[in-house]
């Protein structure tokens, strides 16, 4: 399945290069995936369970102009890579503890021409600058997530959401989430997404701009 049967009917004000990108990504990782598992090789629906799952982000925030993303424990470039499609005009950083996915990582950001990617083999708490908003995709629970991006996030904004951070999880997040003790808020991925994969994935909003 291409972007343009699975991300259009969602996304139809993309043009017809970030299609291709986003082709590119997918293509990208399932070769690369082959010989460096970055993504399960049970469900082949690249397109779906991954791209398509990374925008579910841009259902509840797109970024502004000119703002900085960190995405930490990127694996395969999820959500990062879709994301910096989505939004040409945002600085994304990549980064993951294993040099091998950061390697695969690279490589589709180039087969996608993403000028707006920087992928970096580090640990979220060695990532220099500061930025507006951390993505990631279920990579532990929420508290010790937090633990990692002491400094990293600006304080104040000018987006809808305060900065912080943006998760992607699924399944019941009441017991983990109470453990955090910044404001949260969570959407669940099915308002948009029909996809029996999307059932019980949500987003997480954690606003750190208080802090």
């Amino acid at each position: 399945m291409t972007a343009r049967d699975v991300v259009l009917p969602h996304f139809p004000e993309l043009s017809d290069h970030q299609l291709d990108q986003l082709d590119a990504v997918a293509e990208t990782v399932w070769d690369w995936n082959q010989h460096i598992n970055v993504i399960s090789r049970k469900d082949p629906r690249v397109m779906e369970c991954h791209v398509l799952h990374s925008l579910g982000i841009a259902k509840v925030l797109r970024f502004l102009p000119g703002s900085r993303v960190l995405d930490v424990g990127t694996g395969g470039g999820f959500p990062g890579l879709p994301l910096a499609v989505l939004h040409p005009e945002v600085e994304f950083v990549l980064c993951d503890s294993i040099g091998k996915k950061i390697k695969v990582v690279k490589a589709a950001a180039e087969a996608a021409d993403l000028t707006n990617v920087v992928a970096v083999h580090a640990r979220a708490e060695d990532v220099e600058g500061t930025f507006d908003f951390v993505v990631s995709r279920a990579v532990t629970r929420m508290a010790g997530f937090l633990g990692w991006l002491d400094g990293k996030v600006r304080p104040s904004g000018a987006h809808e959401l305060g900065n912080g951070v943006l998760y992607l999880k699924g399944g019941d997040l009441s017991e983990e989430l109470a453990e955090v003790k910044a404001p949260c808020q969570t959407w669940a991925l099915k308002s948009w997404f029909v996809d029996e994969f999307f059932e019980t994935k949500q987003v997480v909003h954690v606003d750190l701009s208080a802090k």
